[in-house]
């Protein structure tokens, strides 16, 4: 992977030199892993003008969760409070002869933006904006790769539950074996804070584990993902529990599967991100339930659970091939119950097999 990120590094200097930065910081967590291949929390990126330094604020210990940095950065160790990586960085830049640096406002305070100032007053600080963002969205095969085991993971975790009694046991409780599980199946750890509704909490849009416990007759809702070596999928399925579904129960999952699979369907290479979203909306929709939907039916995934592109009405571009996406749709009926139906796939041309579904575990209307 040395290789690779050296690439990634190449193409972002390229661009900071088209722009008038001799220079360039970065940030960011999530894009420092990716040009760095690996870095302990807090960590810096500085390419150019000379070498590309890792600046970090502790050791690297190459572990799963921070991945192992490439062997061709330079590292300099800054332990705090006594160096803040951001601040070394530009004074590195200014004496390697920079004389702009572009760094990641977003993701910068005003006090260290500042004290960046004052540490190289004649190095102009000009912004990258979301250009390390925009990179990360195409994704390679090894990251691809990355990303199907996850799911694998997540998949095994959700399976091993559903054969288990849920029946008297809490939102709670049923969240943290999901998360357990996830670990001992090889995540570093969950994606993001396990969701788990029960009932009428499943009529919440965002909901967290509570104490109520599971009865019968309930929409069990859960979403829940792994990370493996920092790749995050996404998975949401809802379930009854009992023997058999109310009508109400099944018109409503039915409703939503339709809106899941015509959004699934949309995904192509060229497919604005707007005209997906409006694919899995519209049932939703015609069947009006248009209030309270999420201003999104999808995102991008990745290094983080949220990225670029949203599969939104108001998105503009359209979508590549090897492009990570969930198409999440859900109706939530407040007080009463909800269903949320959540896949993560990639974009693949027709010509390849159209979509590459990456979490398996079945869609079926299950009573648990």
């Amino acid at each position: 992977m040395s290789e690779v990120h050296a690439v990634r590094r190449g193409l972002l200097r390229d661009r900071c030199a088209a722009a008038g930065s001799a220079a360039a910081l970065v940030s960011r967590p999530a894009n420092v892993r990716y040009l760095a291949g690996g870095a302990p929390p807090g960590a810096a990126l500085l390419l150019g003008p000379g070498e590309d330094v890792l600046l970090c604020p502790r050791a690297p210990t190459g572990e799963g969760a921070h991945g192992r940095p490439d062997e061709a950065l330079r590292i300099n160790l800054l332990p705090l409070p006594d160096g803040d990586p951001v601040v070394a960085a530009a004074g590195l830049a200014a004496s390697a002869g920079a004389d702009a640096l572009a760094v990641e406002e977003h993701d910068l305070t005003v006090a260290r933006h500042r004290a960046m100032g004052k540490a190289a007053p004649r190095l102009r600080l000009a912004d990258l904006g979301f250009t390390v963002e925009q990179q990360r969205i195409v994704k390679d095969e090894e990251e691809i790769g990355c990303l199907r085991i996850a799911a694998e993971i997540t998949d095994q975790a959700l399976g091993e539950l559903l054969e288990s009694i849920l029946v008297g046991r809490t939102e709670r409780h049923l969240a943290l074996e999901l998360e357990r599980r996830l670990v001992d199946h090889g995540a570093d750890g969950p994606a993001f804070a396990t969701s788990v509704a029960t009932g009428p909490h499943s009529g919440q849009g965002r909901h967290r584990p509570s104490d109520r416990r599971v009865e019968e007759g309930d929409f069990l809702s859960v979403r829940l993902g792994a990370s493996y070596h920092g790749y995050r999928c996404e998975i949401g399925r809802t379930f009854v529990i009992g023997t058999a579904p109310a009508d109400w129960q099944i018109e409503l999952y039915d409703l939503v599967f339709a809106a899941q699979r015509a959004g699934r369907e949309a995904l192509a290479p060229g497919a604005a991100y707007r005209e997906v979203d409006r694919a899995a909306r519209h049932p939703l929709e015609s069947a009006g339930h248009g209030e309270g939907l999420q201003p999104w039916t999808g995102h991008g995934v990745g290094l983080e659970i949220e990225e670029d592109p949203q599969l939104a009405p108001t998105a503009m571009g359209k979508l590549d091939a090897c492009v990570p996406v969930t198409v999440e749709p859900g109706v939530h009926l407040p007080g009463r119950g909800g269903v949320r139906i959540d896949d993560t796939l990639v974009v693949r041309p027709e010509a390849d097999g159209g979509p590459e579904l990456l979490t398996m575990t079945t869609k079926e209307l299950l009573a648990l």
